[in-house]
């Protein structure tokens, strides 16, 4: 169904530059249907297999009970479905040495091959926000900061990224905003500005609510 809200998790990774703070990002394809050549950070949907995917360290207990919610996936698995798609799209593993339990889904091989789990630990749940109706797609994304220094490796390696993003970047924080970005890109960089830096998860969670008839904003306390 067009209006079919899917549930999806991005993650903004941030280091210190010699500008300032940097976060990575991409360029979406010019024919891609949703969001077609804005430059984004990685993410995507939620896929059924990120539910069974185990994870060396959670996510911090108040980012998990700001994500539970009746009829959303589980907080751990928002979290894994983040990671997955910012190993696919970029080559980054946000992982630490650990053994799976269990044979791991093919999109997870290499990241098991390196010896790596994933870990949701490094993650904070900073924003939410619902894409308003009429759009070609619409998800209900949760947006998780991480330091980049959780990443495993290299991290201007983009060697075993995906094609769905191109031109792959550490953009400055003051300077992303010149980049041709969608409008709740801007508002999430905005929010961020002030959590790059700062340990534990922020006082509140802003969450752009479009899932009724009248947009409301609210705040994830």
């Amino acid at each position: 169904m067009k209006d079919a809200i899917r549930h999806a998790a991005t993650i903004i990774l941030a280091r210190p530059g010699t500008d300032g703070p940097e976060v990575l990002m991409g360029q979406r394809g010019a024919a891609a249907v949703f969001m077609p050549s804005k430059f984004v950070f990685p993410g995507g949907a939620v896929d059924a297999a990120d539910a069974a995917v185990p994870l060396v360290r959670p996510l911090g207990a108040d980012c998990a009970r700001r994500l539970a919610e009746a009829g959303a996936p589980a907080p751990q698995v928002l979290a894994a479905a983040a990671i997955r798609e910012l190993w696919e799209e970029t080559g980054l593993a946000l992982a630490e040495p650990g053994a799976w339990p269990v044979a791991p889904a093919p999109e997870w091989t290499g990241i098991a091959e390196r010896g790596l789990m994933p870990t949701a630990a490094p993650l904070r749940f900073v924003f939410r926000a619902i894409t308003p109706p009429g759009r070609p797609r619409r998800f209900d994304a949760r947006f998780f900061l991480a330091d980049a220094r959780a990443v495993a490796g290299d991290t201007e390696d983009f060697s075993r990224a995906s094609d769905e993003l191109s031109a792959l970047q550490w953009i400055p924080l003051s300077a992303a905003r010149s980049f041709d970005l969608p409008f709740i890109t801007e508002i999430v960089l905005a929010e961020i500005a002030r959590l790059i830096g700062r340990d534990g998860p922020p006082e509140s969670v802003p969450f752009f609510d479009n899932s009724g008839a009248a947009p409301m904003f609210r705040r994830l306390v």
